[in-house]
């Protein structure tokens, strides 16, 4: 009762990105009742079924990510003075904000639910004229301890990661200021390395076996979709050491002191940014291979597929943007200090350019070289 008591008094803002992660819960949901439809309108066909349900995990795996990183951005689990007087101590913020999350996953899960039921006619009959009946598989029952088991799934993992992220002692950690050189980069290249590599192997036909894929893509090898795993991880894993050595870049050769600033901070928020900006660039990378593979006309992509592609890339975007508010949050002490002591505020906004356009002049070359050394191995 307390979390949904703190909802009507919250900001706009942050209600937004709770009604985002509602969003894409509902996405994630109806995603997953559309896999039970075709595995209870298929009953020949179950061995498509498990692979159906496993690309589902892509878009879950990003909106538990999206919700942890809106739940450590909340103001209202944040230890303020006078909280623990009435009984909320770090603990108790910790358990609300898993609370909260669960809370925001569980609203899109039913709406995932109701729209599922509509557009099989179990509601208020067959919308469309009955256009997504036969792929919802509208003519059987639905199979409810199945679907509430499935819908649940989310909610209780967002709500478990939620706690886990906050939970008293790592959050004040993860606070801190790093001086540190991450240590994820050797691996991060390895893991890029490795799953080109992979790829590459699959390709040329020395993978076995095929992994359907849902829409309209044909069946692909199973070694090229593992090799793009460990291309995104090793992403993933070298972001924080790329974003560390961009810091690095701006402060060399005699810098001023808005390089020296934006060098430093950029060094400082290096993991808390560097893990969602390695994500994205996993995330882009994929999406221009397979641009480049398959084609980017309407035909080339089933809804399911698009709705997962759509998914994946909203989650990975906002959880990014969600990121850097909380950097900038964990600064504004500083912020609040230059300006006291006379610095003007164009400076701010100049350090603020140059960390994005640092990071943008490294990244988006990354992305586009990784793209294409994906998709030269399955050309031709």
């Amino acid at each position: 009762m307390l979390a949904l008591r703190l909802v009507r008094g919250t900001p706009p803002l942050v209600l937004l990105r709770r009604l985002l992660v509602a969003a894409a819960a509902a996405g994630v949901g109806f995603l997953l009742l559309c896999t039970l439809g075709y595995a209870v309108g298929h009953p020949d066909r179950s061995a498509s079924s498990v692979p159906r349900l496993l690309w589902c995990v892509v878009p879950l795996a990003a909106t538990v990510h999206l919700a942890v990183a809106v739940a450590r951005t909340d103001p209202s689990t944040r230890p303020r003075p006078g909280l623990s007087a009435v009984g909320l101590g770090p603990a108790r913020l910790t358990a609300l904000a898993a609370a909260s999350t669960a809370v925001s996953c569980t609203l899109g899960s039913v709406v995932a639910l109701l729209l599922y039921l509509h557009l099989r006619g179990d509601l208020t009959g067959l919308p469309f004229d009955g256009a997504a009946a036969e792929l919802l598989a509208g003519d059987q029952p639905v199979p409810l301890a199945a679907a509430l088991t499935l819908l649940a799934v989310l909610p209780v993992l967002a709500s478990t990661a939620a706690g886990l992220a906050l939970r008293p002692g790592r959050s004040a950690a993860s606070e801190g200021v790093e001086r540190t050189t991450p240590s994820g980069l050797p691996w991060g290249v390895a893991l890029l390395a490795l799953g080109l590599a992979v790829e590459t192997y699959a390709g040329q036909g020395g993978g076995n076996g095929d992994f359907p894929l849902p829409g309209r893509f044909g069946a692909s090898p199973g070694g090229v979709l593992a090799g793009w795993v460990l291309t995104a991880a090793g992403l993933v894993v070298a972001g924080p050491g790329i974003t560390h050595w961009c810091g690095r870049l701006l402060q060399a050769v005699r810098p001023g002191a808005v390089r020296l600033l934006a060098g430093r901070v950029l060094m400082d928020e290096s993991r808390r940014l560097g893990r969602p900006l390695g994500l994205v660039c996993a995330v882009a990378s994929g999406a221009l291979a397979s641009v480049r593979l398959y084609g980017s006309g309407p035909g080339d992509f089933g809804p399911l597929t698009g709705l997962g592609a759509a998914l994946v890339t909203a989650c990975t975007t906002a959880t990014l943007l969600t990121a850097a508010l909380e950097s900038r949050q964990c600064r504004a002490h500083t912020a609040a200090a230059l300006l006291r002591l006379g610095a003007p505020p164009t400076v701010l906004r100049t350090v603020a350019l140059l960390r994005a356009g640092v990071l943008l002049a490294v990244f988006l070359p990354l992305t586009w070289l990784v793209a294409e050394l994906a998709a030269v191995p399955l050309r031709g």
